[in-house]
């Protein structure tokens, strides 16, 4: 665990995984054990041990609150807790000095969190059956109790609450609502909580804790009573407790000490005998500050509030499951081509990070730029998908490294060695016929069979020239250069056969394919390469996208466009091309220019990418107010 001050609150001690010394690994909310690292985690939270008896995703532990949590994430030989194997699937707690055996690995587990003290009793003044509050309007307003006004009064708040829940779209929002409707209805406040479960199976973790003032309060330093809190959470209770400093039980507790508080309302966020959560209202001023009708009041705000939490959590569910969805589909097409994978992971970042820059951008032409969080994750998507389309590309022209295929340049050297012994069989015949017609005396055969050799030595060394031509021209260049010279040449010579018949050494085809200036395409292989992108836009269409990422087709469909027309597929030109989409062509040329892992050309540093892509912004190709940002963010840095 990591508080907002980088103070680590548990670590990892790894031994016996072929370390000679034990590696300290600090814990977060959530680390993967597992043998390889993967693109969609970072390296705080993949903690790698290459055994082959460790299984690729092996072992995960999670933080719930102020404890954390093993899972065994059905490996195959298995995680065990203190000699225990655990099984599969569920969570184990895990406390200091607990060790884990991961294959051959030995992990012990280090907590630096004092345990709470829960050993004193809480006493409660007024509990509340929370469940009658979890149907419909009318039926908790048939529970509420008290004279007309004070029903009229609780089912008004309770409607205004309904209401602007409903239009809330976000967690974030949602809170700040709810905490401005506590400090509303409940005028003697001094302070409200609210405590959320991240998963079903999770402890509680404070998310909100303000002062009616306005000041936020520090989360990791929120102190609670642990009697309520179970007993609100475990028996679905509503509690009230009056004069909390005074009762010689509850007051003793550090933490009513530590806050002098007086009253207090703790009420559970429940929908379907589910509890997600609490919320807690405490006064210090007045020890009577709260009554039944208000614990009542604020129990049926609390049911409005889980029906909001829930659809946002199902909606969040909805947001993860497509996430990894899209994630597990571009690392399943980038598998076809071990040289560019991770690319499109890289791109992503480089498009959201740039995206961000532009938003911050003061310029005068970017002012008026503003990305919402959905268009984030339009752009986002787009840039994670925007390759998708290359799973139609055979693969042999999606791996090609040099101009000639591996097979076409094997061939071509067996024909080179073809064409030499076809030379040296033919000058031998011929010696050995002359030999036989004119019956040479062996001082004559001896000068004859020195020329002939050295006229096959002539040859062959121009078929050797012949050769590192090839080779030189087979290299793929990254800018447009001239045609190798010696090419020509090649082309021309002709050698004859076994048969007599004259060959060339290089068909026209292959000539065709070594004189390409730029890159190892040709223009037919180029043009698949290119319906990669036709490719991709006509499968994401086929995705129902929701109304907020609607434009992740159209954004990858543009990722080759140049603002000249110059690009394809469509050859569109300035401002038919989206602002979004031009983020995403500088980062996918960007990453393309400085990868190290493509075969078929070196990486440049980021200064000779970037001055390439200077280039191509001073020829009219690429936006050059967005490739000022991605310069002055230094983006590739923060990605």
């Amino acid at each position: 665990m990591a508080r907002s001050d980088g103070t680590v609150m548990a670590y990892l001690e790894v031994t016996g995984a072929g370390t000679s010394e034990p590696v300290i690994f600090p814990l977060h909310d959530e680390v993967v054990i597992g043998r390889e690292p993967q693109d969609s985690l970072g390296t705080e939270k993949f903690l790698c041990i290459p055994e082959h008896t460790i299984s690729r995703r092996h072992a995960r532990i999670r933080r719930r609150g102020h404890s954390y949590f093993v899972e065994d994430l059905h490996s195959f030989n298995g995680t065990f807790v203190l000699g225990t194997r655990l099984t599969p699937g569920s969570w184990h707690p895990l406390r200091d000095g607990d060790e884990l055996v991961v294959s051959s690995a030995q992990i012990v587990f280090h907590s630096l969190i004092d345990a709470p003290d829960d050993s004193q009793p809480t006493i409660i003044t007024r509990a509340v059956d929370a469940t009658v509050y979890t149907g419909s309007l009318e039926s908790g307003a048939a529970m509420l109790e008290g004279d007309l006004e004070q029903t009229v009064r609780k089912l008004h708040a309770m409607a205004q609450v309904g209401i602007a829940l409903g239009a809330v779209t976000d967690r974030a929002t949602l809170i700040e609502k709810i905490m401005n409707f506590i400090f509303e209805l409940f005028p003697l406040a001094d302070r409200a909580f609210i405590l959320l479960k991240k998963n079903p199976n999770e402890a509680l973790t404070p998310v909100a804790a303000r002062r009616r003032d306005g000041t936020v309060e520090d989360l990791t330093r929120v102190r609670m009573s642990q009697t309520i809190i179970d007993e609100v959470v475990h028996n679905k209770r509503s509690i009230l407790s009056v004069d909390t400093l005074a009762d010689r039980h509850f007051g003793v507790q550090e933490s009513i000490v530590d806050q002098a508080i007086r009253s207090v309302m703790c009420v559970p966020l429940l929908l379907e005998g589910e509890c997600l959560g609490l919320i807690q209202v405490d006064a210090s001023s007045n020890p009577y500050a709260f009554k039944e009708p208000d614990l009542e009041m604020l129990t049926g705000v609390c049911a409005e509030t889980a029906v909001a939490l829930k659809n946002f959590q199902l909606y969040s569910d909805i947001e993860q499951l497509l996430d990894g969805f899209v994630r597990a589909s571009v690392q399943a097409i980038e598998e076809r081509d071990p040289a560019t994978a991770g690319h499109s992971f890289r791109v992503a970042a480089y498009s959201e990070g740039l995206a961000k820059a532009v938003d911050r951008a003061d310029t005068p032409e970017l002012r008026r730029i503003e990305f919402s969080r959905d268009q984030l994750r339009e752009i986002r998507y787009a840039a994670l998908l925007h390759d998708f389309g290359k799973v139609g590309v055979r693969e042999h022209v999606l791996r090609k490294e040099k101009k000639l295929h591996h097979a076409d340049m094997r061939l071509l050297e067996q024909r080179f060695k073809y064409a030499q012994a076809c030379l040296e069989r033919q000058a031998y015949r011929s010696l050995a016929e002359r030999h036989a017609q004119r019956e040479l005396s062996i001082h004559a055969f001896r000068d004859e069979k020195r020329r002939i050799e050295e006229n096959l030595e002539e040859e062959c060394a121009r078929l050797r020239q012949f050769m590192e031509a090839i080779r030189a021209a087979n290299e793929p260049a990254i800018s447009h250069t001239a045609s190798a010279g010696g090419l020509r040449d090649v082309m021309e010579y002709l050698y004859h056969d076994t048969d007599g018949c004259a060959m060339p050494l290089l068909e026209e085809a292959e000539f065709s394919a070594l004189s390409v200036s730029r890159g190892c395409l040709t223009e037919d292989e180029r043009r698949q390469i290119e319906s990669h992108v036709v490719d991709s836009y006509s499968f994401l269409i086929l995705i129902p996208w929701t109304r907020d990422l609607s434009g992740v087709p159209s954004i990858a469909h543009g990722h080759h466009e140049k603002l000249d027309g110059s690009g394809y597929p469509m050859r569109l030109r300035g401002n038919e091309i989206g602002i979004q989409t031009r983020i995403l062509t500088i980062c996918d040329i960007y990453d393309a220019l400085t990868a190290g892992d493509r075969p078929y050309k070196k990486a440049l540093s980021p200064a000779q990418a970037l001055d390439l892509i200077d280039k191509e912004c001073r020829d009219g190709h690429l936006d050059p107010r967005l490739f000022n940002v991605f310069v002055d963010a230094k983006v590739w840095l923060a990605n």
